[in-house]
């Protein structure tokens, strides 16, 4: 498993609520490839609940978006956005646990429309959660003009 390397870090207005390490109240998530596989790591709390003890939906789906978008970064070196998600939250899941491992890969690629899937296990190894998006990805000439370059992993 390498470290994606965040290209966005010193780009102007970046602040991201997700991915910027420096945004107070952002989650400041960071990614890993694992083969096809996006993943990265995190820990809720009660900042983020909706019932006791249960981690808000909305929260949810946003993790594995968010997943999916860095899947469309490294895994085909471009921008996306996402045009459709359908969540299926199989169980709820407990803030309490020691810690989420949100995972995405491509699924199918029809031109500039990705299909990816998305999942949030918690620490017990239970499949609470199940995302399917649609991405529309920028070419890489918009991309560029976007100010994106390239998504590097660490060595």
């Amino acid at each position: 498993m390498k470290k994606i390397i965040n290209q966005w870090l010193n780009t102007p207005g970046y602040n991201c609520f997700c991915c910027n390490p420096t945004n107070e109240r952002g989650l400041h998530l960071e990614f890993y490839e694992d083969g096809d596989d996006v993943v990265t790591f995190w820990q809720p709390h009660k900042d983020f609940q909706s019932w006791v003890n249960v981690l808000h939906g909305g929260i949810q789906a946003m993790l594995i978006d968010e997943v999916a978008g860095w899947v469309v970064t490294r895994k085909l070196q471009t921008t996306g956005v996402t045009s459709k998600m359908e969540m299926q939250y199989l169980q709820p899941v407990n803030i309490n646990v020691e810690g989420l491992t949100i995972r995405a890969h491509i699924v199918k690629q029809m031109r500039n429309i990705v299909f990816i899937e998305g999942t949030i296990t918690d620490s017990n190894g239970n499949l609470c959660t199940k995302g399917t998006m649609t991405y529309f990805c920028a070419s890489r000439q918009k991309a560029a003009e976007a100010g994106f370059v390239e998504c590097k992993v660490e060595e």
